[in-house]
């Protein structure tokens, strides 16, 4: 009992009354307050001044509580500022610059692109829906500022220079002799030949399409000079297409910098569980019965998703050696299969692009077979997923897992098809399939590809031209007339199918597919951002309409914030697959000696070293410096200090923020216990009151499961009683 009385002498308990009289609650229980008349203090004081002052000036001497010390403190801290005329001035303005501020951003923020239409759309939909529109409203204004820049540095001045009549200065870096027929390049449409023909130029880019700004052959390889202005076409052609990469990587990188945050601050949406899900797991801008019955089935389909995963877990657990191997080897049979299909699909569209290539024919059978690649890339993007999920249902993996698994083998099919139909492109180009005799004199494969970047341009063009066609069908042929006999027809069968879902990872995969063709041919189709922008602009307004007439949303709902992270990190994987092109073109294959700003050039990166040498003396120095290793070396060692910086800070911040989290815990498990110790508190003295009184015990004034404070943030217990751990 040493420890019950060293308390009672530091803070000496009220005289409690008898437990059969009425006793007040714990909370009006207060500290008998202490007599602070006699404290006298100087308010109008300084903290400076209180070291100097008599004994009742000193903070910490005071018998004050913490809180009227804190308030005092302040007091003393305030000091009324002399303003000049300068001051107020500036006071003045930077008030009216921070009001113009405001204004600014409210105007501005009626000029965001669909805002309306976005917020709608989350209302009736939900996040996960409305997460697909702004990623295509990202996608969009990413490409209309791609195009401005195209634009600038070299659609405009070639418009200019070629109207103007400015003459051509010609690099000869390379021995022409022997190769004037690799220069006969004409392209230019008949003038009088049939309507239709126009109409399947412009479907297949040929013809009238082909001699156009719109692809690489047409730009000259001009560099003018007058009155001390200089400019170069190849070097501005080469340096947009570089920089134009690089934008669209920062963009990148700074949203996903963004919902990474947001990610880190929900944690990754899988913190709290089924508490989370339970208690803040509500959308609160939903509109309409419609959404409120869709977000309570959404959460319903969750609920159901983690007990069958816990199903799972208890099921696998359970298994027998026997079992699991033999469920295991069928997993592996199964991916076997899956590897077979989209290998048989990778071959596919290898031999489509070489027939489709080989063949000369014109017309309608010629439009087709220059459609063949685009064809068989878009069909088996359609069937082989759908096959794979009828596969995946035999793995018996979890909901999360199947749909996870899914995602990635419809990224890799798209990618990696596109990626054949190039290499398929470039070993056509480069002769390294046929005999090394046709590709002697111009280093390319002449009789095929006089100009080959036009003709991979022309691929890239119908490839998105293609997408959307089939998009646009798609809703004409397939979706509203399947709207229209699901709301007609009282047919088990049909009422069973219902409306189509709008399933938001696939429409988003599809984006990613077209960004990443728009970012193969911009070098050799300038104009395909300008394109792509009118498409995916097409795509909001027709996805729109889809959804609020023909589909209804998916059950299976992902995440906002983590989900598009996952978007924009398949759509760097997009980019960087456009850069293997961009590099390869550039710095490999010989461009075609009849077309292009690079015709007289061994490679396209030619020109720059070229363009360096002519600049004078001081910056070709720094120039050639910073492309050498005695800067790229510390550059190097730098980059990689300062990496392993932020990696420990990081490594920091994330100990500090899940040192946070368990605290959080403990408090939350304190106050729990409290609650709990409260309610066998009140539990005991109600059972007291209804008992006969019985004396005062004088030697105990607490019960032994009262709570004392001790005065070091911990909770003192009787010593005759065990303590519960909490």
């Amino acid at each position: 009992m040493e420890l019950r009385e060293f308390n009672n002498q530091v803070h000496p308990p009220p005289d409690y009354p008898s437990p059969a009289v009425s006793q007040p609650s714990l909370r009006l229980r207060l500290v008998p307050a202490q007599d602070t008349s006699a404290v006298q203090f100087d308010w109008a004081s300084t903290p400076e001044d209180a070291g100097n002052s008599e004994e009742p000036q000193n903070l910490r001497e005071l018998p004050l509580h913490m809180g009227l010390k804190r308030a005092v403190w302040q007091v003393q801290k305030m000091r009324v500022p002399v303003v000049s005329r300068w001051g107020s001035w500036s006071i003045k303005h930077s008030k009216a610059f921070h009001n113009f501020c405001e204004i600014a951003k409210e105007v501005l923020s009626y000029l965001v692109l669909w805002k309306r239409g976005i917020q709608k759309i989350g209302g009736h939909f939900g996040g996960g829906v409305q997460s697909y529109f702004l990623f295509l409203r990202f996608l969009v204004i990413l490409n209309f500022l791609s195009f401005l820049l195209i634009a600038a540095f070299v659609l405009i001045p070639s418009i200019v220079f070629r109207s103007t009549d400015f003459n051509s200065t010609i690099p000869l870096s390379v021995n022409l002799t022997g190769v004037d027929k690799c220069m006969r390049y004409d392209p230019k449409p008949d003038p009088l030949a049939v309507f239709y023909t126009y109409f399947l130029d412009f479907i297949s880019g040929t013809g009238f399409m082909e001699y156009s700004y719109l692809f690489y052959g047409y730009y000259n390889n001009s560099m003018v000079e007058s009155n001390g202005f200089s400019y170069n076409i190849p070097l501005a052609y080469l340096l947009t297409a570089a920089f134009y990469f690089i934008f669209c990587l920062v963009c990148m990188i700074v949203r996903m910098g963004s919902v990474a945050r947001a990610v880190v601050a929900t944690g990754g949406g899988a913190v709290g569980g089924y508490s989370m899900l339970v208690f803040s797991g509500w959308d609160h801008g939903l509109q309409g019965d419609r959404a409120t019955k869709l977000k309570q089935n959404n959460l319903r389909y969750r609920l159901q998703v983690d007990l069958e995963e816990e199903r799972l877990k208890q099921k696998a657990a359970s298994l027998t050696l026997g079992q699991t191997v033999s469920l295991y080897a069928l997993r592996v049979f199964l991916n076997l299969v899956v590897l077979g299909l989209i290998g048989g699909t990778f071959y596919g569209i290898a031999r489509a692009t070489q027939y489709s290539q080989d063949q000369q024919t014109t017309g309608f059978q010629g439009l087709l077979l220059q459609y063949l690649p685009s064809i068989v890339i878009t069909t088996s993007n359609f069937v082989v997923p759908l096959l794979c999920d009828k596969i995946a249902l035999l793995e018996k993996l979890s909901p999360s897992t199947t749909v996870i698994l899914a995602l990635l083998r419809a990224v890799f099919l798209r990618l990696v098809s596109l990626g054949v139909l190039l290499y398929t492109l470039w070993e056509q180009i480069t002769c390294e399939d046929e005999n090394s005799e046709d590709c002697k004199p111009c280093n390319y494969n002449y009789t095929t590809y006089q100009c080959w970047e036009t003709r991979v341009g022309q691929e890239m063009y119908k490839l998105t031209l293609f997408d959307f066609l089939i998009t646009i069908a798609t809703l004409i042929l397939v979706e509203f007339p399947r709207r229209i006999v699901v709301d007609h027809c009282s047919c088990k069968l049909v009422q069973w199918v219902g409306r189509q879902e709008f399933q938001v990872p696939p429409n988003v995969l599809a984006l990613v597919y077209s960004q990443t063709v728009v970012w193969t041919g911009a070098l050799f189709c300038p104009l395909l951002p300008l394109i792509n922008t009118i498409k995916f602009i097409l795509f909001f307004y027709c996805k729109k309409i889809t959804l609020f007439q023909n589909c209804r949303p998916a059950l299976r709902t992902f995440r906002s914030t983590s989900s598009n992270f996952f978007f924009l990190l398949v759509l760097l994987f997009g980019w960087m697959l456009a850069s293997v092109v961009l590099i390869y073109s550039v710095a490999k294959i010989h461009p075609s000696y009849g077309c292009g700003p690079f015709r007289f050039l061994p490679t396209m990166w030619k020109v720059v070293p070229e363009a360096v040498e002519k600049l004078n003396g001081t910056s070709t120095q720094f120039l050639f410096y910073i492309g050498s290793q005695r800067f790229s070396i510390p550059l190097f060692i730098f980059s990689c200090v300062l990496l392993c910086y932020m990696s420990a800070l990081t490594s920091v911040h994330g100990k500090s923020v899940t040192l946070l989290k368990s605290q959080c815990k403990l408090e939350q498990r304190d106050k729990q216990f409290l609650v709990r110790q409260i309610e066998e508190l009140n539990a005991t003295m109600q059972k007291e009151q209804s008992e006969p009184q019985q004396p005062k015990r004088e030697t105990e004034p607490y019960s032994q499961t009262e709570l004392q404070w001790n005065g070091h943030n911990n909770y003192a217990f009787d010593p005759d009683e065990d303590p519960r751990p909490y």
